[in-house]
């Protein structure tokens, strides 16, 4: 005998999308076994809801600073796609350093780890397309000569002088010395072979941030390193990341349950960041509407919400008893478990917007990846 299906009031699934935010708890935090699933309710995925349910959502576009939502999705698949952005989309980054001469007080170990971690730029194409993936030898085997499709040779020549033009009673290194400060525009690109096919003039590999200090130098301290710079993933190291952030939070949500009115509006206002609550006058008509709450106050300022996103969910606002008192509570908190606002910022190899794209094909690559060995477990099984 088939088991009589539930069907949730649409009450009740706002109400489990909602996570309460109290004074000192935060409640309805727990999931299922399953996500999305209940028991006795039909909760079958399907393409077609999933399609009219989900949406993405641009606050900002800039090349290296992106800012979106994800609606409609599980926790485990933004929690995918913000680790593959962290450490599975490629990226350029100096992986061996060979020391010619460092007479700086950095030692060597300590500047190659410096160098490492400066992100570099150049023709996306080239960097996408043209470099190869440069493959380690094993343990013991010896290193395997570079090639230009799968290396790039960097070098940093710099020596610190006297300015025989600075004043005698000059006191700042930057005018006394000649190279007293090393950045990452002093790191120059050496093509070879068919890079300059694809690195040359605007599109040449650089730094990122060109005014990255590196070394300080007084006169006589010499810095000559060559470097060989290679694709890699952030998993392997973070150097390789091409992200300097990429993170995501819950939507906030704020529902004003009383009016908030008068001096208590303004209160109300300065306990949320700018932008968030703004003061509204109370109409004719509202004041007039019987059970509102503003019967008699018309004129009077009101708080209302203008923007929930800005919110940092600080609860400053239940600190304050004329907001939170038990029984009489005029505000409630919250956040929406399946609106997920990212925040991605690159270093400069992928646009940011670019960098989600490619997120998602590489999950869908490790999707089709265990569809195929499901079904050859599938086939191994008969």
């Amino acid at each position: 005998m088939a088991r009589n299906t539930i069907i949730p009031s649409q009450v009740v699934i706002e109400q489990r999308k909602r996570v309460g935010i109290q004074l000192e708890t935060v409640t309805n935090v727990s999931g299922t076994d399953f996500p999305g699933n209940y028991p006795d309710e039909d909760h079958a995925w399907d393409v077609i809801k999933f399609a009219e349910n989900f949406k993405v959502e641009f606050h900002t576009l800039a090349p290296w600073d992106a800012s979106f939502s994800l609606i409609g999705l599980d926790a485990s698949v933004a929690n995918a796609f913000r680790r593959i952005l962290i450490a599975e989309i490629p990226s350029l980054a100096i992986e061996w350093c060979f020391v010619n001469n460092n007479t700086s007080i950095i030692q060597d170990e300590v500047l190659a780890a410096r160098l490492g971690l400066v992100p570099f730029t150049g023709n996306r194409v080239g960097l996408l397309d043209f470099l190869k993936w440069y493959k380690k030898p094993a343990e013991g085997e010896e290193k395997v000569e570079g090639t230009d499709y799968n290396t790039v040779v960097l070098d940093l020549q710099i020596e610190c002088t006297h300015n025989k033009d600075a004043a005698r009673n000059e006191r700042d290194p930057l005018k006394k010395y000649n190279n007293a400060h090393v950045y990452a525009r002093d790191i120059k690109f050496i093509p070879f072979g068919r890079q300059a096919e694809h690195f040359s003039g605007e599109n040449a590999i650089r730094p990122t941030n060109p005014d990255i200090l590196l070394a300080k130098l007084r006169p006589g301290q010499v810095i000559d390193i060559q470097m060989h710079a290679i694709k890699g993933v952030g998993s392997d190291h973070a150097k390789f990341s091409p992200v300097a952030t990429a993170s995501y939070r819950l939507l906030p949500t704020i529902d004003i349950l009383r009016p908030i009115l008068g001096q208590d509006a303004v209160k109300f206002k300065k306990c949320f960041p700018a932008g968030v609550i703004g003061l509204e006058t109370v109409t004719k008509k509202e004041a007039a509407q019987k059970g509102s709450g503003y019967e008699g106050h018309e004129g009077e300022k009101k708080a209302v919400v203008f923007d929930a996103m800005k919110d940092t969910v600080s609860r400053e606002c239940l600190r304050h008893e004329e907001f939170n008192k038990k029984g009489e509570e005029k505000v409630k908190l919250g956040r929406v478990r399946d609106h997920f606002i990212f925040s991605v910022e690159s270093v400069g190899q992928w646009n940011s917007d670019e960098m989600f794209l490619e997120s998602i094909r590489h999950l869908r690559t490790k999707c089709e990846s265990l569809k195929a060995d499901l079904a050859d477990l599938k086939m191994k099984g008969t």
